[in-house]
């Protein structure tokens, strides 16, 4: 779609195109959207990191939507990530207890997010990961990529899209930072740009 400029000569303006974002700041936050593991937990594991664009510049306004497995490999069945209460209508936040797989961060005025969940583990024939989802500015559509965490080195070399990825491969594996920390930083595009999964 296009607009005329008629403040002078004629001349066809580009009218910007929609993204996703940001978008964010009504209702999609919610409190204790990165703390995925069940309070007090103690395989709970942090992965943290900034969400950078093409020049490596961090994004304040990108949200970070993480799902994984249990550490047994079955897939979380409960809800309760958004619980409201029934009277007021108000956010209830997580029970503390059940293990719904799933959260949501959103970046903080420098870039940087984490989000507290289980290690999980490996369902079908490859590594164990967390499925990520990113949103943010300038994007005409939300990105899928998965964070693969250190530890399992046969299980990492067997994993077939790692396989097939050669030196990119690096891009979706967390640096472990010390133990039960793990940095991923999710690089939109350019030098080192995380790897994308595409869905059909």
């Amino acid at each position: 779609m296009t607009k005329t400029d008629t403040s002078g000569p004629e001349r066809v303006l580009p009218t910007p195109s929609h993204t996703v974002g940001p978008f964010y700041g009504y209702a999609l936050p919610f409190p204790g959207g990165e703390e995925i593991a069940p309070a007090g937990h103690p395989d709970t594991v942090t992965v943290h990191g900034y969400v950078l664009d093409g020049e490596g510049r961090p994004l304040p306004d990108a949200f970070v939507e993480v799902w994984g497995a249990c550490p047994d490999g079955t897939v979380p069945r409960v809800d309760g990530a958004l619980r409201r209460d029934p009277a007021t209508g108000g956010h209830l936040g997580r029970n503390g207890v059940e293990f719904t797989g799933w959260g949501r961060a959103q970046t903080d005025a420098n870039g940087h997010w984490y989000a507290r969940t289980l290690r999980p583990g490996a369902r079908g024939g490859g590594a164990p990961y967390l499925s990520v989802c990113v949103f943010a500015r300038g994007l005409l559509t939300h990105l899928f990529t998965r964070i693969y965490l250190p530890g399992d080195e046969s299980a990492l070399a067997a994993d077939p899209l790692l396989g097939r990825l050669g030196e990119r491969r690096g891009t979706l594996i967390a640096d472990e930072e010390a133990a039960g920390t793990h940095r991923f930083d999710i690089r939109l595009q350019g030098e080192g740009e995380t790897v994308f999964l595409e869905f059909r």
